[in-house]
């Protein structure tokens, strides 16, 4: 099913915002070492603090000899349910919804949709995914609980590196920049029979009065074939009441994952 695998990542990856109104925030080299404890702290006493994000985003999607670019809205009622409506010239293309307990999406390119647990996307991601993940991606927060496990801290390439230190079938690296410890880059590889590796760049960042979230985010994934999706921004709105409309259409031959 490596269809399940590009869109999962193209969901994943297009979960992300930017507005124009706001600059873009400075960023520093990071000097000299800091204390783990210090870099977990400060990464997560950035701001997150809202209620619902209405994201507008547009962005290229790249595998093999296949490109195009998308444009998606991702509403999101924080801790509860993030919709992603995928579109094309105008056109909605794929619907996903994600709640703590529930992964579904449809793509009308391929006439298939999935509805399931998180159980079968975890394991083609190579990571075990969960909603919470999923919307630390669109937030820029580190992937996995910083505050959970064991770290070894570094610098390299003039930011601060964290290195897991657990005995994992995962690999974990997490790089962040000198000043306010956003993160700039995550990677997760796994060996085994197909090795897989799931890297997710932040470019930059803006400051909003609520939160400091991504402008500019690239994800690459690798099983077998390389996916690449590279992201744009368009609008954050803040607080809105939102709604959540989600119909898989009829006709559509669902996808079942063992």
């Amino acid at each position: 099913m490596k269809k399940l695998l590009v869109i999962t990542l193209a969901v994943l990856s297009l979960t992300s915002c930017k507005t124009a109104q706001k600059a873009l925030m400075s960023e520093d080299k990071a000097a000299e070492q800091k204390a783990v404890k210090e870099i977990v702290d400060g990464h997560y006493s950035n701001a997150k603090d809202f209620k619902t994000l209405l994201i507008k985003a547009s962005g290229h999607y790249k595998k093999g000899s296949t490109s195009f670019n998308a444009n998606a809205e991702i509403r999101v009622k924080k801790d509860e349910i993030i919709l992603v409506s995928v579109r094309v010239l105008g056109i909605t293309v794929a619907k996903a919804i994600i709640t703590p307990t529930r992964v579904s999406y449809y793509a009308k390119t391929t006439n298939e949709y999935f509805d399931g647990n998180y159980a079968a996307l975890s394991k083609w991601l190579g990571n075990d995914l969960d909603y919470t993940k999923v919307q630390n991606i669109l937030l820029g927060n580190a992937l996995y609980d910083l505050n959970k496990g064991n770290y070894i801290g570094s610098l390299e390439d003039g930011m601060h590196k964290l290195q897991s230190a657990d005995r994992s079938a995962i690999s974990k690296l997490f790089f962040f920049e000198g000043s306010k410890f956003l993160l700039k880059k995550e990677t997760f590889k796994t060996s085994g029979n197909i090795p897989q590796s799931l890297d997710i760049q932040y470019a930059s960042y803006k400051e909003y009065p609520k939160a400091v979230l991504p402008a500019v985010i690239n994800i690459e994934g690798e099983q077998q074939e390389r996916i690449n999706v590279d992201i744009e921004y368009n609008t954050v709105t803040f607080d809105e009441n939102l709604t959540f409309p989600y119909e898989v259409p009829e006709g559509m031959e669902q996808i079942f994952i063992d």
